[in-house]
């Protein structure tokens, strides 16, 4: 396959890959511990494991962004704060 159409840089590959990991691990998470026990958390509607991985990821998505908006293209801070986030989307949430 050519995929010479797209920008596949290293960060554009390990950032596709990551998330490919995470949903294999939520997978192989939810088929040894399935149904993960729903609560209701901080925002008070009921959340399972794979609500607050993509609660997660969209939050860390909304950090880059407006850390590339606000501050350039050094990410490796909003990687961390991204990190902090969903610790505290999987603790609260």
């Amino acid at each position: 396959m050519d995929f010479s159409w797209m920008a596949w840089t290293l960060p554009t590959a390990l950032f596709f890959i990551g998330i490919a990991v995470l949903i294999a691990l939520m997978g192989l998470w939810e088929f040894f511990s399935p149904g993960g026990h729903p609560r209701i958390g901080l925002l008070r509607f009921q959340t399972t494991r794979g609500d607050r991985l993509f609660i997660s990821l969209l939050g860390a998505a909304f950090i880059h962004l407006g850390w590339l908006g606000l501050a350039g293209p050094n990410l490796w801070w909003a990687l961390a704060l991204s990190a902090v986030y969903a610790v505290g989307v999987f603790r609260f949430v």
